[in-house]
């Protein structure tokens, strides 16, 4: 385990060296891996103050598991001298551990309550095949109807042909195998959204908070395993709040910066990170949590990521507390169980179609995608739980909510990444495997895909989410950068009235009424520059244009550039008062978003830019934020458009003068004679 080398997820590694050959530590155990109860799982009801010391010995429990596994990966050759040797040498002395743990978790409830009953019986563990996946077992959160866990998606079983029944697998030996992936057309459409109803609240919000371009990872959770190191033990990606890490506390989080758009949105979304198995040492390959414990190869930065909160097909939302924690799925998924278990995996252009427990092979132009749906029911009381899931909820097929809860903004986290489909037939040593990190005893099997999210939105913030949310509309700093948004649905300039650039060129009696002869220089004669509009970071465009779209990617579908965080359906600006000069900018700006769609460099020309007569830059930002912002570049049309019709004829002032001159010089001539005959008239008389 500690050796971080790449492996084939074929049997033996067809076709090249053996995985022991090329790593140099020895033949890896085939296929096993260690089965122990979820002792978390079980704990649905644990006193406040014995919290801090059962949180720790639940993550010494996880961190038992994850050695007595790599004793296990390194102990194949004594196994298969003797059958007897991980009983004796792992499985025994790791329910010793376990039982004195589970002693210390007894004595700490005990103290502030009622001592828990049957601990003991989960001590035990025992070594299981790890390419055979666990019955189906009873659902452990209670909650009622949709089970994140139901419709596993079984299509594809034969994408392996049996390879990979010998091996782990993957670059540190403890997956993927080939099993594990499937094509995705092979899968039937199996998404079945329920129909909104009655009082449904039907509308969206969505937040930006980029791509994890910041690069911040850790292997700790602070929901599950909250003041320790390593606690998750394997990597995450944090988008969002930028303190989160095992020792944060609510203040910590609450005062850190972050990477959202809104920066009323301090919440802090993460999940296990993607690799993909080409040999790449990270910065974490000799580190707990990564390459020691079987987490290995390149992460891949998301491509896209949508964060999305929306309604209740049955009734209205009500606002999530402050702090409220939520994880969806279940990381221990390959030995607990499907109960609570909520991967999805599809591909971009396939979306109806989810795989459960499988990783998808996405065709050719085709990107891969994971969304979770968090759990949308809240109990009205707590933010968090004894096993982080009580507290919670999923609402049933037609949307109602478990008794005793209510309907929460849902949140749907959507991420895409740019990954070839893998070459299973050697193994991905052509094009390489990829996998989510796990628990290392998990063998990064995609069912145990997994989010995590800590509600760190401001109160007016929330507010608005759930006024637009109830409201039916679609508001947000991230609105318009889902999936597949209907071309022209890109988020425009929250300062500007709601109508589109592009639908202005159609009103030209904007223009100046004595300006008849200057039809030729209206915008309405460029419609065909819009593509041009996204230089100024304004969105916009074809679908695809980024901008300055903090995601750094898109998948080709919408990613049109973030806007700045905007309200709920902004209200057009006021009609100014005819003569008012302080509104003078509202009643200019229809003309300044018709020269939107024009280029930028044509701006003053149109009559749309914020030049002064001599051309000069009257507002201090240029042609480009002149074009794309309406509030900046309103005030100054009303100049040039009065002046210009001067040299709207063949010449110039200068022409005129030329043609006048000789006239005048006549006139002075006559005017002189006159004085010269009427002065010898005089000397006459």
């Amino acid at each position: 385990m500690a050796a971080n080398v790449y492996a084939s997820a074929t049997d033996g590694g067809s076709g090249g060296d053996s995985a022991a050959t090329r790593s140099g530590t020895g033949v890896r155990t085939a296929g096993a891996t260690i089965d122990c109860p979820d002792v978390g799982t079980k704990l649905t009801s644990v006193p406040e103050q014995a919290r801090g010391e059962v949180d720790k010995e639940l993550a010494l429990l996880d961190e038992q598991i994850a050695k007595a596994y790599q004793q296990l990966s390194e102990a194949a050759q004594q196994i298969q001298q003797d059958p007897g040797f991980a009983d004796n040498a792992i499985v025994n002395p790791l329910k010793e551990k376990r039982g004195a743990s589970l002693e210390r978790i007894a004595i700490a409830i005990d103290r502030v309550g009622d001592r828990p009953e049957g601990l003991e019986a989960l001590a035990a563990c025992t070594v299981q095949d790890g390419n055979q996946a666990p019955a189906q077992g009873e659902g452990q959160d209670g909650a009622a109807g949709e089970q994140p866990g139901q419709e596993q998606g079984q299509a594809g079983q034969e994408q392996g042909n049996g390879q990979g029944q010998g091996a782990n697998g993957g670059q540190a030996g403890n997956g993927p195998v080939a099993d594990d992936f499937a094509d995705i057309n092979s899968v039937q459409p199996n998404v079945n959204d329920p129909r909104p109803q009655g009082d449904a609240s039907r509308g969206s919000f969505a937040t930006s908070c980029g791509v994890n371009e910041n690069g911040l990872f850790n292997s700790d959770n602070i929901i599950a395993a909250p003041g320790v190191t390593n606690g998750a033990h394997h990597f995450h990606d944090y988008v969002g709040n930028q303190a989160n890490n095992a020792f944060a506390s609510d203040q910590d989080l609450a005062n850190a910066e972050t990477s959202c758009d809104d920066q009323g949105d301090k919440s802090s979304y993460y999940w296990p990170v993607v690799r993909l198995q080409n040999g790449t040492q990270e910065q974490d390959a000799q580190k707990p949590g990564g390459g020691i414990e079987g987490n290995a190869g390149e992460i891949v930065t998301p491509k896209q990521v949508t964060l999305t909160f929306v309604g209740n097909p049955r009734e209205k939302v009500t606002a999530m507390p402050r702090l409220l924690r939520i994880i969806t799925g279940d990381a221990k998924s390959f030995v607990n169980g499907p109960a609570n278990a909520n991967a999805s995996w599809s591909c971009t252009g396939f979306e109806d179609r989810q795989l459960k427990d499988k990783y998808p092979l996405c065709p050719q132009g085709s990107d891969v995608v994971r969304t979770f749906k968090f759990q949308s029911c809240w109990d009205g009381r707590n933010i968090d739980s004894a096993n982080h899931r009580t507290h919670v909820a999923f609402a049933d097929a037609a949307g109602n909510c478990p008794s005793g809860f209510r309907p929460i903004p849902q949140l749907v986290q959507r991420i895409v990444y740019d990954i070839d489909a893998p070459s299973l037939q050697d193994g991905g040593r052509t094009t390489p495997l990829f996998a989510v990190d796990s628990f290392p005893e998990q063998l990064h099997k995609p069912g145990t895909d997994h989010g995590d999210f800590i509600n760190i939105f401001d109160e007016d913030l929330m507010g608005e989410m759930v006024d637009c949310i109830n409201g039916g509309r679609k508001c947000g700093a991230g609105a318009g950068g889902g999936q597949d948004p209907a071309p022209g649905e890109e988020p425009q300039e929250p300062t500007k009235s709601p109508e589109a650039p592009q639908e202005e060129p159609t009103k030209t009696p904007e223009a100046p009424q004595e300006e008849p002869t200057k039809t030729p220089e209206a915008p309405q004669e460029q419609p065909t520059k819009t593509p041009d509009a996204p230089q100024n970071g304004n969105g916009g465009g074809k679908p695809g244009d980024q901008g300055d779209d903090g995601d750094d990617g898109d998948d080709g579908k919408g990613g049109a550039a973030k806007p700045p965080a905007d309200k709920p359906d902004p209200e057009p600006d006021p009609e100014p008062e005819p003569g008012d000069a302080s509104t003078a900018p509202g009643g200019a700006r229809p003309e300044v978003k018709a020269t939107a769609s024009a280029d930028g460099g044509n701006a003053a020309e149109q009559g749309g830019g914020s030049k002064n007569g001599d051309d000069q830059d009257t507002d201090g930002l240029g042609d480009s934020q002149a074009v794309g912002q309406a509030t900046s570049a309103a005030p100054a049309p009303s100049a040039p458009s009065r002046t210009e019709p001067q040299a709207v004829g063949e010449g110039g002032l200068a022409d005129t003068g030329a043609q006048l001159w000789p006239a005048a010089a006549g006139a002075v001539l006559v005017i002189a004679g006159f004085v010269v005959l009427r002065r010898v008239r005089r000397s006459h008389m």
